[in-house]
């Protein structure tokens, strides 16, 4: 498969990851044999860094480095939290206007992976804002409400915990629409049959932070994958597709 490139010059490249593709090769999924690093570094002939992930199932600006004092570089700007991640989710319910989940969290660890981990380390602060950007109601019962209604909301996460838009939203009892771990079944099977939609309605829709080498702000924006437009348009959402 050949990946979207977003951004390239000689020292950064930025693809837009398709939901289901893993950044790097892991014992979680070990059936799986693409990974967004693997298929860069073929596609472009050159060696790439990781500076961040997003979650398998999350979509979006996934960023690399092309060599490693750019790589650090970068990653010393995610560890400081001066770059400026932007998500775009659907979620269940109408939420507030706007509002800012402040919520400790504690490390999601796996029974594969982090066998060796303390299994008693404190929560640690997480904070998630976000803005409503619109709302719809569908007149189709999911249980136990007679009809259905859902949000699209754009998030800024001011902290990096593991898994932490996905589990601030169902804190608050609005979950992300299509997230099989901390969402809503019901939901989800009602995607699934009426926009025949099987991925998670979470995407990394911008990044910003400033180029190491030029010492200019540059911004990165992702489109909606053809399912999320769907549902959009089904939602009556067409002003957000793009």
């Amino acid at each position: 498969m050949a990946l979207d490139i977003l951004y390239q010059d000689e020292w950064l490249v930025a693809i837009d990851k398709p939901s289901g593709l893993l950044v790097h090769r892991s014992k979680i999924d070990r059936h799986e044999t693409r990974f967004a690093i693997q298929l860069l570094r073929d596609q472009i002939g050159q060696y790439v860094y990781p500076v961040h992930r997003l979650d398998k199932p999350t979509s979006g600006v996934l960023l690399f480095a092309l060599d490693p004092e750019t790589a650090r570089s970068l990653t010393e700007q995610f560890t400081q939290r001066s770059v400026d991640k932007q998500y775009l989710a659907i979620v269940r319910g109408h939420t507030d206007d706007q509002g800012c989940i402040d919520k400790p969290l504690r490390e999601v660890l796996d029974p594969a992976t982090d066998s060796r981990a303390r299994q008693d380390k404190e929560a640690q602060p997480a904070r998630t804002e976000y803005l409503s950007l619109a709302r719809a109601e569908l007149p189709f019962p999911v249980q136990p409400y007679s009809s259905s209604r859902y949000s699209l909301l754009r998030l800024k996460p001011r902290t990096g915990r593991r898994h932490q838009i996905r589990r601030h939203l169902n804190h608050i009892s609005h979950p992300v629409v299509g997230d099989v771990n901390h969402g809503d079944r019901y939901h989800n099977q009602f995607f699934r049959q009426h926009f025949d939609c099987h991925r998670l309605l979470l995407m990394a829709h911008t990044l910003g932070f400033v180029h190491p080498k030029t010492q200019q702000k540059t911004s990165i924006e992702a489109s909606m994958d053809e399912t999320f437009t769907r549902v959009m348009k089904g939602l009556g959402w067409v002003a957000y597709c793009q």
